[in-house]
């Protein structure tokens, strides 16, 4: 015995077959899966449910990337077309007339002797053998207008930015410049007033809110009015 295994000992029943511990590999039951599968449902139907609210937020048709050639092209009818076209030659001609308005208005500026805006209303002056003239003291016909004095005439413009004058009169046809009464207009301001008779017998009362305005106004149109008649004697 000693021979064969030498100074190693054996022990023949040392080495025993033994079963399988329950407790190492637990087996799994039926109801362990079905939990399992239930909890995978929940999160798949969680993850829909997610997927079906990002869809309301979602805009339809929008690109998502900035390089997309078919989403940038716009197709107009050919009406639409024409319509822009009329509308940009239209603000092109606005544009033009407004430019025209302003250089008018700043060549008035630096050209003329006196301009602002005043109230203006006509009166004829009844001539030799002629009835009265009915006025109508009732009747607010004060109407601004903007007045310019350039040179040897005055204009009467609608507004400042008009091309052409409504009205003028020649400062050859004034025969006399004068003060008028202050009055109380219908809407409660204090008015100041003068008025210009041409040899017509049209007669132009002018007023304003400014009596400064209104002494101006008087001083400028004597002194000019001076200096044409006697230019005008000198030359006869």
């Amino acid at each position: 015995m000693d021979d064969v295994y030498g100074k190693v000992e054996v022990y023949p029943n040392h080495f025993q077959d033994t079963e399988a511990s329950v407790d190492c590999f637990p087996t799994r039951t039926r109801t362990d899966y079905s939990s399992r599968s239930r909890r995978h449902l929940q999160a798949v139907l969680k993850v829909m449910g997610a997927a079906s609210i990002l869809n309301l937020f979602s805009l339809p048709r929008l690109p998502w990337t900035s390089n997309s050639d078919e989403d940038d092209k716009v197709e107009l009818t050919r009406a639409e077309v024409e319509a822009l076209r009329s509308e940009i030659i239209d603000g092109e001609e606005r544009e033009s007339h407004l430019k025209a308005q302003l250089e008018h208005l700043d060549e008035i500026l630096k050209s003329a002797q006196l301009s602002g805006y005043l109230y203006i209303r006509t009166r004829w002056t009844e001539l030799p053998g002629e009835p009265p003239i009915l006025d109508d003291v009732d009747v607010d016909d004060w109407l601004p207008r903007f007045v310019v004095l350039n040179g040897s005439c005055i204009y009467y413009y609608l507004k400042s930015t008009d091309l052409s004058p409504q009205d003028s009169t020649l400062l050859s046809d004034v025969v006399e410049i004068g003060s008028l009464p202050s009055f109380t207009h219908e809407d409660g301001t204090q008015r100041y007033a003068f008025y210009i008779l041409t040899c017509h017998g049209l007669r132009f009362e002018c007023s304003s809110l400014s009596i400064v305005q209104v002494d101006s106004w008087l001083a400028t149109l004597t002194n000019k009015t001076h200096s044409v008649k006697q230019h005008r004697s000198i030359e006869s």
